[in-house]
């Protein structure tokens, strides 16, 4: 067998594709074999349940009463769930302290700390988007007794 014979049998080029008009790749299209479709099971591993996002997104309302309470409040931001955290119940100082510890908390997962009222904050991990904005009324008075 010469060299040019089995360059040609390598590369599957028989005489009948020298005669012919048509190029070795040049064939005709055929539909593709069953086996060559992806099979169901591979299918079913790109379906996602909405019922276990939805189980994921939560609201915690919480309102502590002492400042070891912050770690708590937390670990629910690391479960990627939101929370309104009320300090109206709470001394100001030890408010002031839960606040800049969550204020660190959020910023580490990446979440999100706003004002929603007087001593009322929300705190959300990164998951949850919060759209829109409140605006406070107060007047001169409320103003001057304000804690923030």
């Amino acid at each position: 067998m010469s060299i040019k014979s089995k360059f040609k049998t390598f590369f599957f080029l028989d005489d009948e594709y020298a005669d012919s008009e048509e190029g070795p790749f040049e064939e005709e299209y055929d539909e593709p074999d069953q086996k060559h479709k992806p099979s169901q099971s591979v299918q079913k591993q790109n379906v996602v349940s909405l019922q276990s996002i939805q189980k994921s997104s939560k609201v915690v309302l919480v309102e502590p009463r002492v400042y070891a309470e912050a770690q708590d409040i937390a670990d629910q931001l690391k479960n990627r769930k939101a929370v309104v955290v009320n300090l109206q119940r709470i001394e100001r100082d030890q408010a002031r302290r839960i606040v800049d510890f969550l204020s660190g908390s959020v910023y580490a997962i990446g979440g999100d700390i706003q004002k929603v009222g007087t001593d009322i904050f929300l705190c959300t991990p990164d998951n949850v988007e919060v759209s829109g904005s409140i605006s406070e009324f107060l007047q001169e008075k409320e103003f001057e007794h304000s804690r923030w």
